[in-house]
């Protein structure tokens, strides 16, 4: 025989009647409700998450202001004026380099911004360029590739 939706049962004992409490003093639950004896927890007119006079959990919480986008890629930054002082001579510049220069932490992407000037042909291999740096890289002789 096929199973079918309407042979499913819950197992038994998952399932199990809502306790009415305050209903008479013969059963469990009776005379004070569980709610014990006296105190402001035994009477009305309390709101469930009051909590003592202590600061509530919705007021020491931050609030949430303004949107934080969770795909922004943080850049690190290496101005034109650095490049050349940290490669004088020229040539071929990674990310690797810089990395060993102490330019720029290793794991994240490198932008090169086009602050101060350089002067020597540097080939400049990075995750991203403004257009100033771009321009002066190429004014200077050198070239850049994005990877």
């Amino acid at each position: 025989m096929a199973l079918k939706v309407h042979h499913l049962r819950p197992a038994p004992g998952a399932k199990t009647a809502k306790t009415r409490v305050g209903r008479g003093e013969g059963g469990k639950g009776g005379k004070t409700a569980g709610r014990g004896t006296k105190g402001t927890g035994a009477r009305k007119g309390t709101p469930s998450n009051f909590e003592g006079g202590q600061m509530p959990l919705q007021m020491r919480i931050p609030k949430l202001r303004g949107f934080k986008n969770p795909f922004r890629v943080e850049f690190q930054v290496v101005n034109l004026d650095k490049l050349g002082n940290l490669f004088p001579e020229g040539g071929t510049v990674g990310v690797d380099d810089l990395v060993a220069a102490g330019a720029v932490r290793s794991g994240q992407p490198v932008k090169v911004l086009g602050n101060g000037e350089i002067t020597v042909a540097v080939q400049v291999t990075a995750n991203a360029f403004s257009t100033s740096a771009r321009d002066k890289i190429a004014a200077a002789g050198g070239s850049t590739t994005e990877l």
